[in-house]
């Protein structure tokens, strides 16, 4: 294995800190330590790709790195009880593209632990339009849920929602049966979020402009977190809960505890980095059940490996809809 060479998108800085994004060839040597090796299939695009990509924020930890938050393929080899060669596996999370080299390769080695198998009937693609935006949305509404928000309680919001984590949530919501907001700036990409479900689509939220207002919501799940996640809590209903885990929007939160203090209010952190893995599973299971191939269609695009450098530039100017999985052979 170690001898045949592969192509990986490598990440390197310069002297003035500033990031180079090439490709070459390498082999698995190149490659951090693990006990499991996996030929990628598929890999996804996330936002926090584009910022390490594009070296727009310092989310690589080390140089040179492969950047790839996920991947999905199939195991080459493995010194792991729990894997064996040929078994279907996912990644998502674990700091992997950060600091253990990630997904935009033909192969990754990385701990057994930080995989799980693929759930019978779900393709390494599916698994990539789904990948850490689907897993963190089916997150946050098994939150929501946990926390007594169940369809009947009313509206939920969406914040984000034709970027690829909100673009899931609608979908998500939708197919548990909730009435889903969609809340985007992009006027152009309604007759795309009422296709996934959404009942109504409104623009960006503002700052607040006053600590409690008129109640609307019964929850809302908040991919853009800034003002636009303060804007929320005025509005949701007495017992509501707030599930959040984007930045996009600033990562400042500048509010009141009256929502809190006076209506019950509850804000749920989302964390799918460094999940758990027996919650993995559970979370891998429920969202493989609800979103199923067909219902990824409107979700998803398929792009070459060899398109990642632009694509990290066009995920971060908001110009990318949807999922985009990345095709590593290309």
């Amino acid at each position: 294995m170690t001898e045949n060479t592969f192509r990986a998108l490598m990440l390197t800085q310069d002297d003035e800190r500033k990031t180079h994004a090439n490709f070459e060839e390498i082999t698995v040597d190149a490659l951090s330590e693990g006990d499991v090796i996996v030929k990628i299939a598929y890999s996804s695009l996330n936002y926090k790709d584009g910022l390490a990509v594009t070296g727009s924020s310092p989310v690589i930890r080390s140089f040179p790195m492969i950047p790839g938050i996920d991947f999905a393929g199939t195991v080459e080899s493995s010194d792991n009880e729990n894997f064996a060669e040929g078994d279907a596996v996912i990644l998502t999370g674990w700091g992997v593209g950060e600091k253990h080299t990630g997904g935009y390769a033909g192969y990754a080695r990385v701990p057994g632990d930080y995989l799980v198998k693929s759930p019978d009937g779900l393709s390494a693609e599916d698994s990539m339009a789904i990948g850490t935006a689907g897993f963190t949305a089916m997150m946050a509404v098994m939150a929501l849920k946990k926390q007594g928000v169940t369809p009947e309680k009313g509206e939920i919001v969406v914040t984000g929602a034709s970027g690829g984590t909100g673009s899931m949530a609608v979908a998500i919501l939708a197919e548990m049966g909730y009435d889903v907001v969609a809340s985007t700036g992009r006027d152009e990409l309604t007759d795309y979020l009422t296709g996934l479900g959404a009942k109504e689509v409104i623009g960006r939220f503002e700052a607040p402009s006053r600590p409690l207002a008129k109640t609307r919501w019964a929850g809302a799940i908040d991919s853009v977190g800034g003002d636009t996640l303060a804007a929320l809590f005025p509005e949701i209903h007495y017992g509501g809960s707030v599930a959040c885990f984007g930045l996009a929007g600033g990562s400042d939160l500048n509010t009141t505890v009256f929502p809190f203090i006076l209506r019950g209010v509850s804000l749920l952190g989302v964390d799918s980095v460094m999940c758990p893995t027996d919650y993995r599973i559970e979370v891998w299971e429920r969202a493989a059940d609800i979103l199923t191939s067909e219902k990824m269609l409107a979700i998803k695009q398929i792009e070459p490996l060899s398109n990642v450098p632009q694509l990290a530039k066009d995920i971060l100017a908001g110009q990318v809809r949807g999922r985009v999985v990345i095709d590593v052979s290309q």
